[in-house]
């Protein structure tokens, strides 16, 4: 994939098509964007990693989980880095632009839409299941209900990215000290003995207590293993929302990381040890599960299965926003139709939440799978992770005096082993849920296919992601003159 302006022709634009188009500069600072990092992620420590059990068992989701944990770690250390170099709102479709061209800025860009429109559609069933258990005021799970949500939320982030933000932080907020509160109510019924409890499938190669499903099972565990930190790298999205990014990006990329892998860990062997392995692997709210050991609901349940719905909605909350920001940015580039990229008064992509939000209400609504729609994003997300990692490899390789505020410890090391293993999750898709990864697959061919025939002739320069990379072509251009 070449980076040479040549092979992209684009289109000219009047002078105020920028202006149309921009997005409320210095709204957030590191702590806000850390709350947002946290957002992506928290619903995941509520539900949806438990069922890695039944994939894997204890053990299985356990070297599942460090493994994925790594790969993330590895990538968000790249992506600070990335970030600190391009700091837009094209994210990963910016860094895959300077590194490998409108090809690998398109397919990293598609990918990360795909995680992003899919996995709020999945988590609004999740919220509606929450609202019926809880009997809250007769409310039923349901299409309805699904409306709801996206109504109020996507009307909060019309409001404003200021607003929006500092409510998921506060929403955030609740969720984590939820967390901590479950963990302390879990330890007195903590018990080594029965994280191991799952049966053992004896002709499964390598089968034992602590891998009831074998070597196979820890694999199969991969997209579980995720769930504790799905959605993190969509930090760099809110760049040009963001005070002195170069600076900001990094730090709060770092540190909803380090968060998120502490609140993996307690939550992990929390709910695991209280209740065993076996009781937990298929409950919709394991959390809630391991707090009842008699089936019984206590004050301290109740407490954390409203804090799960509150985990949900901040999920929910902040992933509208990175799939809003990432289709702007494709939007104005002119990789998407352009005009869903225009801004409103309140320098609110209005069309890029508006759009989305209906796809994902309607795929709610039509099929009620939401298991099956988080495997399609967990599937976009594996390819999009792939390739931004390569893309901070050829970068490191291809242009070593690249000014960078913030340098990736271990350098293109830590990247390659992201590298590797997201592509070792890709394939671990297939083996949980073929059809969704043919779903998204399929998804995915439509979308090259719109890029190569129509809209690779129609990018338009003067956007901030094509701009950057024609200037970094042309100087390569001078060298070699």
């Amino acid at each position: 994939m070449s980076q040479e302006p040549t092979t992209t022709p684009v289109a000219p634009e009047g002078d105020d098509y920028l202006e149309r188009r921009a997005l409320r500069r210095g709204s957030a600072g590191w702590v806000l964007l850390t709350g947002l990092g946290v957002a992506y992620v928290v619903s995941g420590d509520y539900s949806g990693w438990n069922f890695g059990l039944a994939e894997g068992g204890f053990g299985g989701l356990a070297i599942a989980m460090v493994l994925m944990g790594a790969m993330y770690a590895c990538m968000v250390f790249a992506l600070a880095e990335l970030s600190s170099i391009l700091p837009t709102a094209g994210g990963g479709y910016g860094f895959a632009r300077r590194a490998l061209g409108p090809w690998g800025g398109f397919l990293t860009g598609t990918a990360i839409l795909i995680e992003y429109v899919l996995a709020p559609a999945a988590i609004v069933i999740f919220i509606g299941d929450y609202v019926e258990s809880l009997g809250l005021f007769g409310l039923e799970s349901g299409w309805p209900m699904y409306l709801v949500c996206f109504a109020i939320f996507l009307g909060i982030h019309l409001w404003g990215v200021g607003e929006a933000l500092r409510f998921s932080f506060v929403v955030t907020g609740i969720a984590v000290a939820a967390l901590i509160v479950f963990a302390l109510a879990a330890l007195p019924d903590f018990s080594f003995g029965s994280l191991d409890d799952i049966p053992v499938d004896a002709s499964a190669a390598g089968s034992n207590s602590w891998l009831p499903f074998g070597l196979l099972g820890i694999w199969a565990a991969f997209p579980f293993g995720m769930w504790f930190f799905l959605g993190v790298e969509g930090v760099p999205l809110a760049a040009e929302e963001t005070k002195d990014p170069a600076r900001t990006l990094p730090k709060a990329i770092r540190w909803s990381m380090g968060i998120l892998v502490v609140l993996a860990v307690v939550t992990f062997f929390a709910a695991a040890g209280a209740r065993g392995s076996a009781a937990v692997q298929e409950a919709g709210n394991p959390l809630v599960e391991a707090l009842q050991p008699g089936g019984e609901a206590t004050t301290l349940s109740r407490i954390v299965n409203y804090a799960g719905l509150a985990g949900l909605v901040a999920s929910f909350f902040s992933l509208i926003y990175a799939g809003s920001r990432q289709l702007f940015a494709l939007s104005r580039a002119g990789y998407l139709p352009r005009f869903l990229s225009l801004t409103s008064r309140r320098k609110a992509p209005y069309l890029g939440l508006l759009v989305p939000g209906t796809i994902g209400f309607l795929l709610a609504a039509l099929s009620g799978n939401g298991a099956r729609m988080l495997n399609i994003a967990v599937f976009g997300a594996t390819i999009s992770y792939a390739l931004m990692s390569l893309s901070h490899i050829v970068l490191r390789r291809r242009e070593p005096e690249l000014p960078r505020p913030y340098r990736t410890p271990g350098g293109v090391v830590t990247s390659s082993i992201a590298l590797v293993l997201a592509c070792a999750a890709l394939v671990a898709t297939f083996l949980v849920d073929v059809t969704a990864a043919v779903i998204a697959l399929v998804v995915y061919v439509v979308a090259v296919g719109y890029f190569g025939l129509y809209s690779r002739k129609r990018l338009v320069a003067k956007a901030p992601e094509e701009e950057f990379a024609a200037l970094a072509a042309a100087e390569a251009e001078l060298s070699r003159d």
